[in-house]
Protein backbone atom coordinates (compact mmCIF):
# COMPACT_ATOMS: atom_id res chain seq x y z
CA UNK A 1 0.00 0.00 0.00
CA UNK A 2 2.49 2.33 0.72
CA UNK A 3 3.79 3.37 -2.93
CA UNK A 4 6.67 5.61 -4.17
CA UNK A 5 4.28 8.53 -4.27
CA UNK A 6 3.66 8.44 -0.24
CA UNK A 7 7.01 7.61 0.20
CA UNK A 8 8.00 10.96 -1.59
CA UNK A 9 5.84 12.81 0.43
CA UNK A 10 6.98 11.68 3.71
CA UNK A 11 10.15 12.15 3.16
CA UNK A 12 9.79 16.00 2.00
CA UNK A 13 7.73 16.78 5.36
CA UNK A 14 10.49 15.17 7.34
CA UNK A 15 12.94 16.83 5.78
CA UNK A 16 11.46 19.76 6.25
CA UNK A 17 10.80 18.83 10.07
CA UNK A 18 14.81 18.18 10.60
CA UNK A 19 15.80 21.14 8.47
CA UNK A 20 13.95 23.39 10.73
CA UNK A 21 14.98 21.04 13.89
CA UNK A 22 18.31 19.62 13.28
CA UNK A 23 18.63 17.47 16.55
CA UNK A 24 18.26 14.46 15.79
CA UNK A 25 20.19 11.55 15.02
CA UNK A 26 20.19 9.37 11.41
CA UNK A 27 19.17 6.94 13.19
CA UNK A 28 16.43 8.65 15.47
CA UNK A 29 15.38 10.54 11.58
CA UNK A 30 14.97 6.74 9.66
CA UNK A 31 12.90 5.65 12.87
CA UNK A 32 10.83 8.46 12.64
CA UNK A 33 10.46 7.99 9.01
CA UNK A 34 9.61 4.41 9.34
CA UNK A 35 6.95 5.46 12.25
CA UNK A 36 5.10 7.85 9.99
CA UNK A 37 4.78 5.54 6.95
CA UNK A 38 3.57 2.94 9.33
CA UNK A 39 1.10 5.27 10.51
CA UNK A 40 -0.38 6.10 6.80
CA UNK A 41 -1.01 2.10 6.98
CA UNK A 42 -3.00 2.53 9.97
CA UNK A 43 -5.09 5.02 8.24
CA UNK A 44 -5.53 2.87 5.92
CA UNK A 45 -7.62 0.46 8.27
CA UNK A 46 -9.01 3.09 9.92
CA UNK A 47 -10.75 4.52 6.46
CA UNK A 48 -11.92 0.88 6.18
CA UNK A 49 -13.39 0.46 9.28
CA UNK A 50 -16.20 3.72 8.37
CA UNK A 51 -18.25 1.21 6.16
CA UNK A 52 -18.94 -1.24 9.17
CA UNK A 53 -18.88 1.61 11.39
CA UNK A 54 -21.83 3.76 9.92
CA UNK A 55 -23.70 0.35 8.86
CA UNK A 56 -23.89 -0.30 12.58
CA UNK A 57 -25.28 2.88 13.27
CA UNK A 58 -27.74 2.79 10.59
CA UNK A 59 -28.29 -0.37 12.03
CA UNK A 60 -29.19 1.12 15.44
CA UNK A 61 -31.84 3.19 13.82
CA UNK A 62 -33.41 0.58 11.80
CA UNK A 63 -33.95 -1.09 15.25
CA UNK A 64 -35.44 1.31 17.00
CA UNK A 65 -37.81 2.83 14.27
CA UNK A 66 -38.84 -1.19 13.63
CA UNK A 67 -39.21 -1.57 17.05
CA UNK A 68 -41.73 1.59 17.58
CA UNK A 69 -43.56 1.37 13.95
CA UNK A 70 -44.41 -2.40 14.65
CA UNK A 71 -45.82 -1.41 18.15
CA UNK A 72 -47.62 1.79 16.83
CA UNK A 73 -48.62 -0.23 13.46
CA UNK A 74 -47.44 2.79 11.48
CA UNK A 75 -47.17 1.90 7.94
CA UNK A 76 -44.55 0.52 6.22
CA UNK A 77 -41.99 -1.25 8.29
CA UNK A 78 -38.55 0.32 7.59
CA UNK A 79 -36.28 -1.20 4.52
CA UNK A 80 -33.60 -3.31 6.29
CA UNK A 81 -31.57 -3.45 2.94
CA UNK A 82 -28.67 -0.78 3.84
CA UNK A 83 -27.74 -2.79 7.03
CA UNK A 84 -27.95 -6.08 5.40
CA UNK A 85 -25.34 -4.64 2.51
CA UNK A 86 -23.06 -7.72 2.20
CA UNK A 87 -19.86 -5.63 1.46
CA UNK A 88 -20.31 -3.87 5.20
CA UNK A 89 -21.06 -7.72 6.73
CA UNK A 90 -17.87 -8.52 4.76
CA UNK A 91 -15.54 -6.03 5.96
CA UNK A 92 -17.00 -6.35 9.61
CA UNK A 93 -16.16 -9.86 9.45
CA UNK A 94 -12.64 -9.23 8.20
CA UNK A 95 -9.77 -11.33 10.08
CA UNK A 96 -7.31 -8.40 8.97
CA UNK A 97 -9.39 -5.76 9.98
CA UNK A 98 -10.41 -6.84 13.14
CA UNK A 99 -7.01 -8.39 14.66
CA UNK A 100 -6.15 -4.47 13.31
CA UNK A 101 -9.17 -2.95 15.08
CA UNK A 102 -8.46 -5.44 18.53
CA UNK A 103 -5.06 -3.96 18.76
CA UNK A 104 -6.01 -0.57 19.06
CA UNK A 105 -6.54 -0.32 22.96
CA UNK A 106 -8.51 3.37 21.90
CA UNK A 107 -10.57 2.50 18.60
CA UNK A 108 -10.94 6.12 16.92
CA UNK A 109 -14.10 5.74 15.52
CA UNK A 110 -15.53 5.10 18.85
CA UNK A 111 -14.06 8.47 20.15
CA UNK A 112 -16.08 9.81 16.56
CA UNK A 113 -19.26 10.01 16.82
CA UNK A 114 -20.14 13.38 15.28
CA UNK A 115 -18.03 12.54 12.70
CA UNK A 116 -19.75 9.00 11.91
CA UNK A 117 -23.45 10.45 12.54
CA UNK A 118 -22.38 13.55 10.16
CA UNK A 119 -21.52 10.98 6.93
CA UNK A 120 -24.48 8.81 8.11
CA UNK A 121 -26.69 11.91 7.29
CA UNK A 122 -25.07 13.13 4.40
CA UNK A 123 -25.41 9.52 3.22
CA UNK A 124 -28.92 8.40 3.83
CA UNK A 125 -29.96 11.67 2.62
CA UNK A 126 -28.56 11.50 -1.29
CA UNK A 127 -29.53 10.23 -4.42
CA UNK A 128 -27.20 7.18 -4.21
CA UNK A 129 -28.69 5.90 -0.88
CA UNK A 130 -32.08 6.46 -2.55
CA UNK A 131 -31.83 4.66 -5.51
CA UNK A 132 -29.90 1.88 -3.87
CA UNK A 133 -32.63 1.27 -1.79
CA UNK A 134 -35.19 1.27 -4.41
CA UNK A 135 -33.53 -0.95 -6.96
CA UNK A 136 -34.43 -3.85 -7.53
CA UNK A 137 -30.84 -5.47 -8.33
CA UNK A 138 -30.04 -7.54 -5.21
CA UNK A 139 -26.67 -8.52 -5.37
CA UNK A 140 -23.27 -8.59 -3.67
CA UNK A 141 -22.02 -6.27 -6.75
CA UNK A 142 -24.70 -4.08 -6.28
CA UNK A 143 -24.04 -3.46 -2.58
CA UNK A 144 -20.24 -3.18 -3.10
CA UNK A 145 -20.65 -1.01 -5.89
CA UNK A 146 -22.88 1.08 -3.53
CA UNK A 147 -20.02 1.53 -1.05
CA UNK A 148 -17.66 2.31 -3.81
CA UNK A 149 -19.73 5.12 -4.66
CA UNK A 150 -20.22 6.21 -1.50
CA UNK A 151 -16.91 6.74 -0.75
CA UNK A 152 -15.60 8.40 -3.64
CA UNK A 153 -18.43 11.00 -3.23
CA UNK A 154 -18.81 11.48 0.52
CA UNK A 155 -15.83 10.34 2.34
CA UNK A 156 -13.11 11.24 -0.12
CA UNK A 157 -12.32 14.82 -0.16
CA UNK A 158 -14.92 15.12 3.24
CA UNK A 159 -12.93 18.18 5.02
CA UNK A 160 -14.51 18.00 8.66
CA UNK A 161 -13.46 14.36 7.95
CA UNK A 162 -9.84 15.04 7.20
CA UNK A 163 -9.72 17.59 10.18
CA UNK A 164 -11.03 15.31 12.37
CA UNK A 165 -7.97 12.80 11.14
CA UNK A 166 -5.27 15.65 11.71
CA UNK A 167 -5.78 16.25 15.03
CA UNK A 168 -5.92 12.67 16.10
CA UNK A 169 -2.46 12.37 14.24
CA UNK A 170 0.07 14.72 12.72
CA UNK A 171 1.15 12.27 10.89
CA UNK A 172 -1.80 12.11 8.56
CA UNK A 173 -1.55 15.50 7.81
CA UNK A 174 -2.51 15.24 3.81
CA UNK A 175 -2.04 11.76 3.49
CA UNK A 176 -5.92 10.56 3.15
CA UNK A 177 -5.73 11.93 -0.11
CA UNK A 178 -3.64 8.53 -1.23
CA UNK A 179 -4.84 6.31 1.22
CA UNK A 180 -8.34 7.37 0.06
CA UNK A 181 -6.99 5.30 -3.61
CA UNK A 182 -6.03 2.56 -1.94
CA UNK A 183 -9.28 2.31 0.29
CA UNK A 184 -10.87 2.42 -3.54
CA UNK A 185 -8.61 -0.02 -4.89
CA UNK A 186 -9.16 -3.11 -1.61
CA UNK A 187 -12.86 -2.45 -1.88
CA UNK A 188 -12.77 -2.85 -5.76
CA UNK A 189 -10.80 -6.01 -5.19
CA UNK A 190 -13.07 -7.62 -2.48
CA UNK A 191 -15.38 -10.68 -4.00
CA UNK A 192 -18.18 -12.77 -1.93
CA UNK A 193 -16.70 -16.25 -1.89
CA UNK A 194 -12.91 -14.83 0.49
CA UNK A 195 -15.55 -14.24 3.02
CA UNK A 196 -14.14 -13.37 5.93
CA UNK A 197 -10.08 -14.15 4.21
CA UNK A 198 -10.62 -11.15 2.11
CA UNK A 199 -7.01 -10.44 1.88
CA UNK A 200 -5.91 -7.03 2.25
CA UNK A 201 -3.07 -4.88 1.24
CA UNK A 202 0.33 -5.06 2.89
CA UNK A 203 1.87 -2.42 3.97
CA UNK A 204 4.55 -2.43 1.48
CA UNK A 205 4.73 -3.85 -2.19
CA UNK A 206 8.57 -5.50 -1.61
CA UNK A 207 11.63 -4.76 0.26
CA UNK A 208 12.68 -2.14 -2.48
CA UNK A 209 10.01 0.71 -1.48
CA UNK A 210 11.03 0.47 1.85
CA UNK A 211 14.67 0.94 1.02
CA UNK A 212 13.80 3.55 -1.33
CA UNK A 213 12.09 5.16 1.17
CA UNK A 214 15.18 4.85 3.69
CA UNK A 215 18.02 5.56 1.01
CA UNK A 216 16.26 9.29 -0.16
CA UNK A 217 15.70 9.89 3.15
CA UNK A 218 19.14 9.33 4.15
CA UNK A 219 20.85 10.89 0.99
CA UNK A 220 18.87 14.19 1.57
CA UNK A 221 19.96 15.01 5.19
CA UNK A 222 23.76 13.70 4.54
CA UNK A 223 24.27 15.56 1.26
CA UNK A 224 22.04 18.51 1.98
CA UNK A 225 24.86 21.01 2.17
CA UNK A 226 26.37 19.23 -1.43
CA UNK A 227 22.28 19.80 -3.43
CA UNK A 228 22.48 23.15 -1.76
CA UNK A 229 25.35 24.19 -3.20
CA UNK A 230 24.28 22.73 -7.04
CA UNK A 231 20.54 25.02 -6.18
CA UNK A 232 22.32 28.19 -5.08
CA UNK A 233 24.78 28.56 -8.47
CA UNK A 234 21.61 28.13 -10.54
CA UNK A 235 19.73 30.60 -8.56
CA UNK A 236 20.83 33.97 -10.71
CA UNK A 237 21.38 36.64 -8.23
CA UNK A 238 19.51 35.33 -5.49
CA UNK A 239 20.87 33.85 -2.39
CA UNK A 240 19.64 30.33 -0.95
CA UNK A 241 18.36 31.95 2.26
CA UNK A 242 16.13 34.15 0.14
CA UNK A 243 14.17 30.89 -0.97
CA UNK A 244 11.05 29.31 1.55
CA UNK A 245 12.74 26.71 3.16
CA UNK A 246 10.15 23.97 1.92
CA UNK A 247 11.14 25.10 -1.66
CA UNK A 248 14.89 24.27 -0.54
CA UNK A 249 13.75 20.91 0.90
CA UNK A 250 11.62 20.03 -2.47
CA UNK A 251 14.44 20.41 -4.56
CA UNK A 252 17.23 19.14 -1.97
CA UNK A 253 14.98 15.73 -2.06
CA UNK A 254 14.52 16.09 -5.44
CA UNK A 255 18.36 15.93 -6.36
CA UNK A 256 18.70 13.50 -3.98
CA UNK A 257 16.64 11.02 -5.77
CA UNK A 258 18.00 12.10 -9.50
CA UNK A 259 21.50 11.51 -8.61
CA UNK A 260 21.30 8.34 -6.21
CA UNK A 261 18.56 6.92 -8.22
CA UNK A 262 19.21 6.17 -11.48
CA UNK A 263 17.06 3.60 -12.74
CA UNK A 264 13.91 5.99 -11.90
CA UNK A 265 13.31 8.31 -15.17
CA UNK A 266 14.20 11.72 -14.80
CA UNK A 267 9.91 12.32 -15.99
CA UNK A 268 9.26 10.35 -13.34
CA UNK A 269 11.63 12.03 -10.73
CA UNK A 270 10.55 15.95 -11.91
CA UNK A 271 6.62 15.17 -12.28
CA UNK A 272 6.81 13.88 -8.68
CA UNK A 273 8.41 16.66 -7.03
CA UNK A 274 6.33 19.28 -9.08
CA UNK A 275 3.19 17.98 -7.87
CA UNK A 276 4.49 17.98 -3.86
CA UNK A 277 5.57 21.72 -4.83
CA UNK A 278 2.07 22.54 -6.07
CA UNK A 279 0.52 21.32 -2.90
CA UNK A 280 3.20 23.06 -0.53
CA UNK A 281 4.56 25.75 -2.12
CA UNK A 282 3.05 28.69 -3.72
CA UNK A 283 1.55 27.77 -6.65
CA UNK A 284 3.75 30.34 -8.79
CA UNK A 285 7.31 28.76 -7.53
CA UNK A 286 6.77 25.25 -8.97
CA UNK A 287 7.33 26.32 -12.29
CA UNK A 288 10.61 28.27 -10.84
CA UNK A 289 11.21 24.77 -8.85
CA UNK A 290 11.48 22.93 -12.12
CA UNK A 291 13.55 25.35 -14.36
CA UNK A 292 16.39 25.51 -11.48
CA UNK A 293 15.65 21.92 -11.09
CA UNK A 294 16.04 21.44 -14.90
CA UNK A 295 19.47 23.73 -14.99
CA UNK A 296 21.01 21.61 -12.09
CA UNK A 297 20.45 18.38 -14.09
CA UNK A 298 21.57 20.14 -17.44
CA UNK A 299 24.70 21.22 -15.86
CA UNK A 300 25.47 17.73 -14.30
CA UNK A 301 24.92 15.50 -17.52
CA UNK A 302 26.59 18.28 -18.90
CA UNK A 303 30.02 17.38 -16.71
CA UNK A 304 29.28 13.94 -17.11
CA UNK A 305 28.52 14.04 -13.15
CA UNK A 306 25.00 12.52 -14.01
CA UNK A 307 24.04 9.21 -15.97
CA UNK A 308 20.48 8.65 -17.12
Amino acid sequence: MINRELIRLKVVQLVYTNFKNPGKSLEQAVDELSFSLNKAYDLYHYLLLIIPEITDLAREYYESSYTRMQSLGEGNLPNPRFINNRLAAQLSENIELNKFADNKKNHKWTEAEAEIQSLYKIITSSETYKEYMESEEDSYEADKNLWRKIYKKYICDNESLENAMEEWSIYWNDDKFIVDTFVLKTLNRFKEENGANQPLLEAYNNEEDWKFAKGLFEKALLNRSEYEDLISRNTHNWTLDRLPIMDVVIMVTALAEIINFPEIKLSVSFNEYINIAKAYSDPKNSSYINGLLDNVVRKLIQDNKLIK
